[in-house]
């Protein structure tokens, strides 16, 4: 098992994310789909009585997807894994401003694999020492980052200037570009803390699988979250109906993508 937290701070309000998250949430399951892979929506409905982070939070939207992955993992598993484990469950419980998010693979892996995404939506500046509340055992072997969507590099196959922060100013709002320390001194500001928590039960592969999991992660939690503030000019004034109202353009959007056209969107790095 590794577990590690991102912590990603932004220009932008805990309430403006929630609108910004979500409606980038959607742009991305497009670009990711098509030729047979990427995204199904297969429930997006509220939720009651589920209690959350030791209960603090029991209600909010669930979100129920499967990923059709094979050009996004490593040759080497590709090699070694037949198509069905190739395709992932991932169950969302958005109480926002806590989200859960668990990806499994019960088709193949079954209780052998499973990711947690938990994210804490705080307006701070990422100075947060136990956003999570972990407990002191979790504590002592949990590993913290920080990502900076101004100065960290992406890939340069995920490189798009009119997706970087350090050239980019809001036209609605002022804000950017992005660079020097600019953590320290915009206004507003909030952190997203994602605690990502891998388990990978194959001998031989489980610590370097575990390890390609989280590097993943950190890839797209920078170059995501790069896209929510770039495209802040096209979200910004939108309202939760209005996101409602495009999550359900976008299911149907995806069920005809996924069956046709051609592979679509972040592929792996091998």
């Amino acid at each position: 098992m590794l577990i590690k937290e991102y912590r990603v701070v932004l220009p932008i309000t805990v309430e403006e994310y929630q609108v910004g998250q979500l409606y980038s949430v959607a742009e991305v399951s497009k670009n990711e789909t098509g030729g047979g892979e990427g995204v199904e929506v297969r429930k997006n409905e509220p939720f009651e009585n589920f209690p959350l982070l030791g209960g603090k939070y029991s209600s909010g939207q669930y979100t129920y997807k499967v990923y059709h992955l094979a050009s996004r993992v490593p040759g080497y598993i590709r090699l070694l894994a037949p198509r069905g484990a190739l395709e992932v469950h991932e169950e969302a419980w958005n109480a926002y401003p806590y989200c859960r998010t668990v990806i499994t693979n019960p088709g193949y892996m079954k209780d052998a694999f499973f990711i947690s995404i938990e994210t804490m939506h705080c307006p701070d500046r990422g100075d947060q020492e136990n956003a999570h509340e972990l407990p002191p055992e979790k504590l002592k072997i949990r590993e913290v980052q920080f990502i900076d969507i101004g100065n960290d590099q992406v890939p340069s196959k995920d490189y798009k200037e009119s997706e970087d922060p350090s050239k980019f100013k809001s036209q609605k709002t002022g804000r950017g570009p992005l660079t020097g320390n600019w953590k320290e001194s915009v206004n507003p500001v909030m952190t997203a803390y994602k605690l990502v928590t891998v388990e990978f039960k194959w001998l031989g592969l489980q610590t370097r699988v575990e390890q390609f999991i989280q590097r993943t992660e950190q890839r797209l939690f920078l170059k995501f979250h790069r896209e929510v503030f770039c495209w802040i000019d096209q979200w910004y004034g939108l309202t939760m109906a209005d996101i409602r109202r495009m999550e359900d353009e976008t299911k149907r959007e995806l069920q005809a993508q996924i069956a046709q056209g051609e592979i679509r969107g972040t592929l792996a790095d091998e």
